[in-house]
């Protein structure tokens, strides 16, 4: 089957990158898959399929990294038509116990790494005047919690490049939006940790990436900039 078109998830982990990459290979899509740990079982799924995936190792905070990444992805696929952002960092700490080089460490992966992504994409996107940018949003996007800020300054400040992307390259067809995952999403991590948890209790990875497709396939003339995403359950 012949692909033109490419997809890249930077963060393609073994929850919500995982199910995204899926879902955009079924349309018959290409897929980088980007990660700093192995993302092999997700391109040997994906490829299982009939689809078409590549995996490069990529740290999201890392300028040159990225950069790399993104030139191999451009060799090996093409530009990508989707970009889609999932990385992420944080630790539950204090304050007074969260040091300078974690905290900065939580928001290059939380923030800078999206700048860095949207930059390699961008100019392809720009040229054809079509393509999408999708950044995964968190609780954390719009609540500064106590021992939280290691996550949510980062995560503010990818809703703000969010909006900054949108009002700079909407005009030029590129369509840009941020999803608010409001609620825990049901990851073979979260299975571990709490495995008596309720499925019903937690976002299901499927769910939302069918939400990020539908993102994608908006008409122009109705485009979402922001939505939010939570269990039915989930107080807020």
């Amino acid at each position: 089957m012949s692909q033109s078109r490419v997809a890249v998830v930077l963060g393609a982990g073994p929850g919500l990158g995982a199910a995204v990459a899926r879902r955009f290979a079924r349309e018959d899509f290409a897929v980088g898959l980007m990660a700093r740990g192995k993302s092999d079982q997700i391109q040997q799924e994906i490829e299982d399929s009939g689809g078409k995936a590549v995996c490069i190792s990529t740290d999201a905070s890392n300028p040159d990294s990225v950069a790399s990444a993104f030139a191999q992805l451009r060799e090996q696929l093409g530009p990508p038509e989707v970009f889609v952002y999932n990385a992420g960092l944080f630790e539950v700490k204090g304050i007074l116990e969260l040091t300078p080089e974690r905290f900065e460490q939580c928001w290059r992966v939380n923030c800078l790494g999206a700048f860095l992504g949207a930059q390699q994409v961008l100019p392809a996107m720009v040229e054809r005047k079509q393509g999408t940018i999708l950044l995964t949003g968190a609780t954390a996007s719009l609540k500064g919690s106590a021992r939280f800020a290691g996550l949510a300054v980062g995560k503010f400040g990818l809703r703000a490049l969010a909006q900054s992307l949108a009002r700079e390259f909407g005009p030029q067809g590129i369509h840009i939006a941020h999803i608010i995952n409001d609620g825990i999403i049901d990851t073979p991590r979260v299975r571990q940790m709490a495995p008596e948890r309720d499925a019903h209790t937690m976002l299901s990875p499927e769910a939302i990436a069918e939400t990020y497709w539908q993102l994608h396939r908006q008409d122009a003339s109705a485009w979402t900039l922001e939505l939010d995403l939570r269990p039915s359950v989930e107080k807020f």
